[in-house]
């Protein structure tokens, strides 16, 4: 398991009502949280759609989680 703090971005923080949140997880791997948090939350953007940052630094959907680590979910946004 995993402790993990988790930030949101856009319609992520608005879906969610709230823009951090800690949790404990199983989930290994950003793609695996973005899912659990999917369901959880009721998210309408695919995951395939959404980024991760662990800690900074974009990160591949299967890149490894550990606990104490920060992701941050970052939406695809429109400019103008």
């Amino acid at each position: 398991m995993n402790e993990l703090t988790i930030e949101y971005f856009a319609l992520l923080r608005e879906q969610r009502g709230q823009a951090t949140e800690r949790l404990v997880t199983a989930a290994a791997t950003p793609a695996a949280l973005y899912a659990e948090l999917q369901a959880r939350h009721g998210f309408t953007l695919p995951g395939d759609r959404v980024r991760a940052a662990i800690n900074g630094a974009f990160a591949a959907a299967d890149a490894p989680l550990r606990s104490g680590d920060l992701v941050v979910f970052i939406p695809p946004v429109a400019g103008g």
